[in-house]
């Protein structure tokens, strides 16, 4: 009987532990610069605005802050489609025909990391050919061209 009431103890002790930790927390009101961005897109309770590398500390302008958000969702998509290109040569679809033109095709290349280093990877003109190809991306068609019919940053359509 003792040890029931016991363990009944030790049972309802940690319920009430557990519950304690859905219990919303008080969360201190900052008085900085950044509270002139808890209005922004993606200011959410119970943050707010959260900028947990303080990128944003200390000299902090509106510009600033769209340049910080033009690069986070431009980086974004890259990392996106990066994902997406390796769950897509994993799963066996290549691209057809020859990588070069000693007659390589696309799917004699193995897949992910091993892609760029090992004895079957891309030959080092490939490499230099793909991120020539990126960098063109990045400078020529990758941007905000202001005044040609964007919505909002990282609307890249260019009038499109």
């Amino acid at each position: 009987q003792y040890i029931i009431s016991i363990m009944k103890s030790a049972i309802i002790a940690a319920l009430i532990g557990s519950a304690a930790a859905f219990a919303p927390a008080p969360v201190a009101k900052t008085t900085s610069a950044i509270s002139a961005f808890e209005d922004e897109l993606g200011a959410q309770p119970p943050l707010g605005f959260f900028d947990p590398f303080g990128m944003l500390s200390g000299d902090v302008t509106q510009e600033r802050f769209d340049r910080l958000r033009y690069v986070e969702i431009k980086h974004g998509r890259i990392a996106q489609l990066a994902f997406l290109g390796n769950i897509i040569t994993r799963a066996g679809i290549h691209l057809p025909g020859d990588i070069d033109y000693s007659g390589d095709s696309f799917d004699s290349f193995p897949n992910g990391v091993a892609a760029l280093f090992g004895p079957n990877s891309i030959p080092t003109a490939g490499l230099v050919q793909m991120i020539a190809f990126v960098g063109f991306l990045e400078c020529a068609v990758m941007r905000d061209v202001p005044g040609t019919g964007n919505e909002f940053v990282g609307d890249f359509r260019n009038g499109y």
